[in-house]
């Protein structure tokens, strides 16, 4: 399966394609990286990455569906990511690919799956060496190697949910992001059932634009 990753940013906005039918360095079939100017009209920087992720879906036509990072919440909260994250699920509406959402937290939590990876607190290098280790490739910056990861995961999630992949095949990190379910065993809440894995939460953390009508 063909996956897209992309880390938005209006300065270093990262993008990767991701062949899960291969191993090593063929699995990265693309990559790049976009950045836009401040001195730019700002509606003009939204406007030029929507297009770039557009046009990227039309150069390559085999990507199958789509893997974003989605904006963090709370203390690190910025409506000018939030606006570019509406531009670019535009760029993918439009072009009818399927869309799941990862938040940094778990996209830090399912590389750190990797025994040769840091425990811990992870850095935007431990990104990167993740990145070198899981497929071979010397050099990459901070950028690409955040959507080749949001690309990789955004294909094991898919192949769960088209059933090509099983819980069995799941690490136990993906277990967790994708289909975790607890029941509560104590408490005012006792025996209440929370499906928090993102399986369970069609048209909130993803999307299967690929059904509706152009």
């Amino acid at each position: 399966m063909y996956t897209l990753g992309l880390d938005p940013s209006l300065t270093g906005f990262g993008w990767c394609i991701h062949n899960s039918s291969v191993i090593g360095k063929d699995r990265v079939f693309a990559r790049g990286r976009w950045s836009t100017s401040p001195k730019t009209l700002w509606v003009e920087r939204y406007v030029l990455l929507r297009e770039k992720v557009q046009q990227l879906m039309d150069q390559y036509l085999i990507i199958e569906a789509v893997g974003v990072e989605s904006p963090p919440f709370g203390e690190l909260w910025s409506e000018g990511l939030y606006a570019l994250f509406l531009m670019v699920n535009e760029a993918i509406w439009s072009r009818r690919k399927d869309v799941v959402y990862f938040d940094p937290s778990t996209v830090k939590m399912l590389v750190k799956e990797d025994p040769q990876i840091r425990k811990g607190k992870m850095f935007k290098s431990d990104m990167i060496d993740a990145a070198k280790v899981n497929t071979g490739i010397p050099k990459w910056n901070s950028d690409e190697a955040d959507a080749y990861h949001i690309a990789r995961f955004a294909a094991r999630f898919w192949g769960v949910v088209h059933e090509e992949l099983t819980e069995a095949d799941l690490t136990p990190s993906e277990q967790r992001a994708f289909l975790r379910i607890h029941t509560f065993t104590r408490g005012k809440k006792e025996g209440q059932v929370v499906k928090s894995g993102a399986i369970f939460k069609e048209n909130q953390r993803y999307f299967r634009f690929s059904t509706l009508l152009k």
